[in-house]
């Protein structure tokens, strides 16, 4: 499985404590700023602490247009579903 756009919606700190690698950190309560950014028809994940903020900003990337969001819940569970290493910072 290979991802478009990889986006931890954690704080920056929690970001920095681990990632996966090649993740952009968005907060989840930013997210509609990736309109700028990322077109409407990529595919984008989602990941956070357990599932929760990356779920709501699914969420919200859906209501404004996105087709293809997908919440792979945990960095634990989207570095195994993705198959990427968890970083910190930017090994």
């Amino acid at each position: 499985m290979t991802a478009d756009f990889v986006v931890d919606v954690r704080t920056l700190d929690e970001h920095r404590s681990g990632h996966l690698k090649g993740s952009i950190n968005i907060e989840w309560k930013k997210i509609a700023s990736i309109e700028e950014s990322i077109s409407k028809d990529e595919k984008i994940y989602l990941y956070c602490r357990s599932g929760n903020r990356s779920g709501k900003a699914a969420d919200i990337l859906i209501s404004i247009g996105y087709k293809d969001v997908i919440n792979l819940g945990s960095v634990e569970s989207a570095a195994e579903q993705l198959k990427r290493n968890i970083v910190k910072k930017d090994q």
